[in-house]
């Protein structure tokens, strides 16, 4: 099967359109975000202010990229393992949040919330940074550079190879029997 290529920001109808297990080309703008960003804008949502970032239809990418080198938008950026980032997901997917981008399997409530504000977990294959850090052609820290690596980066990504891991339905990849009977039910 050819992967289906979609854009950011994601539609509701594309999101509603992907299954679990499909293989997507992700092209446009997604952000990185990892424990210690995910941690702050919790407490900025917790204290009342304005979330710097807006979440509507963005993508986040559980990532922490290594410096470019000469002439490269960015070094190598493998995903993390996502459910570092459980205890901090449902809230953004509340404000808006479309999809996440990273490896591993979700919490129940993560997998709640997918389901419930119609959101997808994209699966990236972890060990193939150095790979993946070719399809972005540009990226930038935009949020909490103190960081470091663990800061929020802009990225511009072209043909990103994903899998759908949960989809819109609550359909999960990790689930295998749950996933064969709802791919017959399908």
């Amino acid at each position: 099967m050819k992967p289906k290529k979609i854009r950011t920001p994601l539609s509701s109808a594309e999101l509603r359109a992907l299954k679990v297990g499909d293989e997507v080309l992700l092209c446009g703008v997604i952000f990185t975000a990892r424990d210690a960003a995910h941690k702050r804008l919790s407490d900025i949502l917790k204290s009342g202010h304005r979330m710097p970032l807006d979440l509507n239809g963005a993508v986040i990418y559980y990532a922490g990229p290594t410096p470019p080198r000469p002439g490269k938008a960015i070094g190598s950026c493998g995903p993390t393992t996502s459910s570092r980032m459980d205890a901090f997901t449902p809230e953004l997917i509340r404000k808006g949040l479309s999809a996440m981008i990273g490896k591993g399997d979700r919490s129940m409530d993560v997998r709640k919330a997918i389901k419930a504000y119609g959101c997808v977990y994209f699966l990236a294959t972890g060990g193939i940074g150095a790979l993946l850090s070719t399809k972005v052609k540009k990226a930038g820290a935009i949020l909490f550079k103190e960081l470091g690596p663990e800061a929020i980066y802009k990225l511009e990504v072209v043909d990103f190879p994903l899998t759908v891991g949960i989809d819109s339905k609550g359909r999960d990849i990790y689930d295998k029997a749950k996933w064969k009977k709802t791919q017959r039910a399908s």
